[in-house]
């Protein structure tokens, strides 16, 4: 129910790419969210956070929120897009609820819970 399965995860260079091409951007303070409507995709998510951010410790906890606030309310999203999420300076010492209000308000924002 609301586990994450790795066949949900973007893994490939050549996915990432695709959406980060062709897909829409939404931003705020903590979080860039960018959504391509593609059925192909069938719902997949990536996570991204760069070197700018800190060290391998710090990038992977943002990618830790990132995931778990997308892990939680995965059912309430539509399923027939791709996004790919990328972190932001702020969630380096966010809290996990503010990782999820964020996530939440992009989502809103780009129309995509059901």
């Amino acid at each position: 129910m609301f586990k994450l399965s790795k066949s949900e995860i973007f893994r490939g260079k050549h996915d990432f790419n695709a959406v980060h091409s062709r897909g829409r951007s939404f931003a705020n303070h903590a979080l860039v969210l960018l959504v391509v409507n593609d059925e192909r995709y069938n719902g997949k998510v990536g996570f991204a956070a760069g070197k700018k951010l800190g060290g391998a410790v710090v990038r992977n906890r943002v990618k830790r929120l990132m995931r778990e606030a997308y892990r939680l309310n995965k059912n309430s999203l539509r399923r027939d897009c791709a996004m790919i999420l990328v972190g932001r300076k702020f969630l380096v010492n966010a809290k996990f609820k503010d990782a999820q209000k964020a996530f939440l308000d992009l989502c809103k924002r780009a129309k995509l819970l059901s």
